[in-house]
C-alpha cells in the first residue's frame, strides 16, 4: 500500500457562531472568531490517498486527475468565498476547521474511490499553529 498527497490552497472568510446563541454568548465562547464582520484564512488542504501502484501507469492515482477533482469539488467552491454564506456543503454548520475537514472528506471520498484509490486523510491547515487531520469514520 502506498500513500500519496496532493496539496491545494484557498483563501476564505468565515465566522464561528451558533445561530441559536446570542451574540454575547458567541463572543464569550468563540472570542474574536465570532466577529460579526467575519475574518479570513489562507488555508492549505492536503489530500492523502492510498492504494496499490498500477503496473501499467506506475501511479496509485494520476495526481493531475486528483487535483482536478479537488479543485472542482472544493477549491472552486471555497476560494475567495464566505464559508458560512456561499459554500453549499457548509450550509447550516459551524464553520470550524474541524467541521470543514470532515465535510471536505465527504465531498471527496466517493469520487476518489471511483477513480481507483482510497481516501486516507484530509489535513486542513488554518494557521501556522492550527491544523486538523481527519481519517474518516
Amino acid at each position: 500500500m502506498l500513500y500519496i498527497t496532493r496539496r491545494e490552497r484557498f483563501s476564505s472568510a468565515h465566522k464561528l457562531e451558533r445561530n441559536d446563541w446570542s451574540p454575547e454568548k458567541n463572543r464569550e465562547f468563540f472570542g474574536a472568531c465570532s466577529n460579526p464582520n467575519w475574518h479570513g484564512h489562507n488555508y492549505e488542504l492536503f489530500v492523502t490517498i492510498k492504494g496499490d501502484i498500477d503496473p501499467e501507469t506506475g501511479f496509485v492515482l494520476n495526481l493531475k486527475g486528483l487535483s482536478k477533482l479537488v479543485k472542482a469539488k472544493i477549491i472552486d467552491k471555497m476560494d475567495h468565498k464566505n464559508i458560512n454564506l456561499e459554500v453549499d456543503f457548509m450550509q447550516g454548520k459551524i464553520a470550524s476547521t474541524e467541521v470543514l475537514a470532515y465535510e471536505i472528506w465527504h465531498q471527496l471520498e466517493a469520487d476518489v474511490k471511483t477513480a481507483g484509490a482510497i481516501l486516507h486523510c484530509i489535513k486542513l491547515v488554518e494557521t501556522e499553529n492550527n491544523y486538523v487531520e481527519y481519517y474518516g469514520a
